[in-house]
């Protein structure tokens, strides 16, 4: 049996003063009620750079702009293996910052520990919780 390469995601972690975008996995999705940074598969021919921006203003109607790569990771669940690409990320327009956005809302970084993410995201986890 041959195994299936992984899924490459875009995943942004939108920082704006000291709290992080955050939001809950839909019923319907792998690991559903799980925290989760906006993200998702990158498309065809997309990078993952790309692909986390899209699936910011997809996810969370917020535009923003890719800072630097955090972390890339692969790491095989149950369900599939992933290759994760953590961006650090920021709004592009401040003005447009609201208290929630579709489900997402801004948590600040010392609780993020307290929230329940996928396994793979541990290591950000933790590391934004040391800023």
């Amino acid at each position: 049996m041959t195994s299936s390469p992984p899924k490459r995601i875009g995943i942004a972690v939108v920082e704006h003063d000291g709290c992080y975008l955050v939001g809950t996995r839909g019923p319907d999705s792998p690991l559903p009620g799980y925290a989760e940074f906006p993200g998702g598969k990158c498309e065809p021919g997309e990078t993952a750079e790309a692909c986390a921006i899209r699936e910011t203003h997809e996810e969370a109607g917020l535009a923003v702009e890719v800072g630097r790569l955090m972390l890339r990771r692969e790491y095989t669940y149950p369900h599939a293996t992933v290759d994760l690409h953590f961006f650090l990320c920021h709004p592009l327009d401040v003005a447009s910052i609201r208290e929630s956005h579709q489900g997402f809302r801004w948590i600040p970084a010392q609780e993020l520990s307290s929230l329940r993410f996928p396994e793979a995201n541990e290591p950000v986890v933790r590391l934004l919780g040391l800023c």
